[in-house]
């Protein structure tokens, strides 16, 4: 049995010192064996993946049909064989969704070339989006890019805020999380040292304070839904002021990005990690950086 598992493009290196055990690498995918480990770096997982050999592109796409109506083509080498195959199969172009959307009701397999005649296929991955990309019908409105992220993350846990809820989005300047929030019905308190965008500050149910972020005390959370923080510092203070203020939030969700300058801190990671309920993971849309989340 192997587990295979993709990096997200650029960070191949994360995933690899992470990984435990001989490994084989095929460009960002890496295969090790043994069942799943958690890792962190990892945009896609394969499933006990399987070497199929194949005597021709026909005989290729007729294996694959034969084990999963659905299937994404991860491009690693002779890549013009690989579409000629991927041609024989279902077809399978995803669109960029909307925002808020349910996940797909069927998930690709995953498959790439080995050879000219063997490949290797996982009928069962991890993520629900081919190859692990989530790509959005982007909107012109918000000032930035991040709000990519969230809707993400909100997406892949199938949760977000409702309307009426109780946000405090901190760090959120220039205002793209706010944005986002604004936009499913919520009311939001923007908390940063620089100012909001004119156009998200001047929207309804959205108020500023300025101060710094991390001067955000346990009682300042109260009766808050959710919590988000997108800032820009070292892991160790955001998790400081976590440590401060989560035990005394049981009602309350937290969303937040880990930013890492310069190597990554392996056990800084486990430390957010032992807040109860939480997880980290690497999203499409993430940089040098993780997002941790404790949903209650």
């Amino acid at each position: 049995m192997k587990t295979g598992y993709l990096a997200a493009e650029g960070f191949e290196e994360e995933l690899k010192q992470e990984l435990q055990g001989p490994i084989e690498q095929f460009g960002r995918l890496f295969l090790v064996p043994g069942s799943p480990q958690h890792v962190h770096w990892a945009q896609n997982i394969w499933f006990n993946p399987v070497n199929i050999p194949f005597c021709s592109i026909s005989d290729a796409a007729k294996q694959l049909r034969a084990l999963h109506p659905l299937w994404s083509f991860y491009p690693h080498q002779l890549i013009r064989r690989g579409l000629l195959i991927s041609k024989q199969l279902p077809y399978f172009s995803p669109k960029p969704r909307s925002f808020p959307s349910p996940l797909p009701a069927l998930s690709p397999g995953s498959w790439t070339l080995l050879d000219s005649n063997m490949l290797l296929a996982a009928p069962h991955c991890l993520s629900p989006f081919a190859n692990g990309e989530i790509r959005f019908q982007e909107s012109e409105i918000p000032p930035g890019r991040a709000y990519l992220k969230l809707w993400e993350i909100l997406t892949r846990i199938g949760r977000w805020p409702q309307a009426g809820h109780k946000c405090l989005d901190l760090g959120a300047c220039p205002g793209s999380w706010t944005w986002v929030l604004q936009q499913l019905g919520t009311h939001v308190v923007a908390i940063d040292r620089a100012p909001l965008d004119s156009e998200i500050a001047a929207l309804p149910n959205v108020s500023f304070i300025k101060r710094d972020a991390f001067s955000t005390k346990p009682e300042d959370l109260a009766g808050q839904d959710w919590v988000f923080c997108d800032v820009i510092c070292f892991p160790e203070k955001l998790l400081g002021w976590l440590q401060k203020c989560v035990p005394s939030c049981s009602k309350t969700n937290f969303i937040c990005t880990i930013k890492f300058q310069g190597a990554v801190d392996r056990s800084i990671i486990r430390e957010f990690e032992c807040f109860e309920k939480s997880s980290c993971f690497h999203l499409f849309h993430n940089k040098h950086e993780l997002t941790w989340i404790r949903l209650v």
